[in-house]
């Protein structure tokens, strides 16, 4: 596929039209992988020798801290595309994630708390990476409030564009903290191409099959919000055009 036809899909019209068949599709791929995934990890993998049941957390918090990081960066690269070509679907698929990431992040946060209240006996620490995502929460906040507070679509496009770049120094920090600053006490990457740093096979797998459930369950509800906006962006232009003309 050349670039110029990639650039077919920022249209509105083939943008709706393409995901009127590829969305059903993505939506029970993201369902069945997520029940799968799911199901494996919780019930059919044993307890870890030393943190018990709680271990099993990780098929919630792993893939959720992934996507609320993915999230941004793919908020990054829709804000770029929006600068440099002005499409406006990119604009609006920018907007449909940051609801999506947000959430993602409060999971990651709140499942974190949980694994790491009798692992470290605090809900809570001003670990490195603790304090980076709940930086980037803010930022989601921030996002999303940028968004809402400006009418004009194309001006909120431009600031909330230039707010994403900001905020990917801290989804990178949320990412990388560990490597940074090694006195935290979040543990390092549970799966990495160092098979040695790996979480072992037993809970390796299913934890795989549930990251790939969070992929498809977040490009599905993408694909459903920016299909939303665009269409919610075209009624604001048809009643502009009534009060216009009236």
């Amino acid at each position: 596929m050349s670039l110029n036809s990639l650039w077919e899909y920022a249209n509105p019209k083939k943008f709706i039209q393409t995901t009127d068949r590829v969305l059903p599709w993505v939506a029970w791929s993201a369902a069945l992988t997520l029940v799968v995934g799911l199901v494996w990890g919780f019930f059919f993998t044993p307890d870890d020798y030393r943190q018990g049941s709680t271990v099993k957390i990780i098929y919630l918090h792993v893939p959720a801290a992934l996507m609320a990081i993915n999230a941004w960066m793919m908020m990054l690269v829709t804000s770029l595309v929006w600068i440099v070509r002005r499409h406006h679907v990119s604009a609006l698929a920018a907007r449909a994630a940051a609801p999506v990431g947000m959430i993602m992040t409060v999971i990651a946060l709140l499942t974190g708390a949980i694994w790491g209240q009798p692992m470290w006996g605090t809900w809570w620490a001003w670990d490195p990476r603790l304090t980076s995502f709940l930086i980037l929460f803010l930022f989601y906040l921030g996002y999303i409030a940028l968004w809402e507070a400006i009418e004009n679509d194309d001006t909120a496009a431009d600031l909330t564009s230039i707010l994403c770049l900001v905020g990917s120094v801290f989804a990178l920090l949320s990412r990388y903290a560990v490597n940074f600053w090694n006195q935290g006490l979040h543990q390092g990457a549970s799966l990495s191409l160092d098979k040695e740093e790996n979480v072992a096979d037993v809970f390796w797998y299913p934890l795989l099959v549930a990251m790939a459930g969070f992929v498809l369950l977040f490009i599905a509800l993408v694909l459903m919000r920016t299909r939303t906006e665009i269409r919610a962006r075209r009624m604001r232009a048809l009643l502009a055009r009534e009060r216009m003309g009236a």
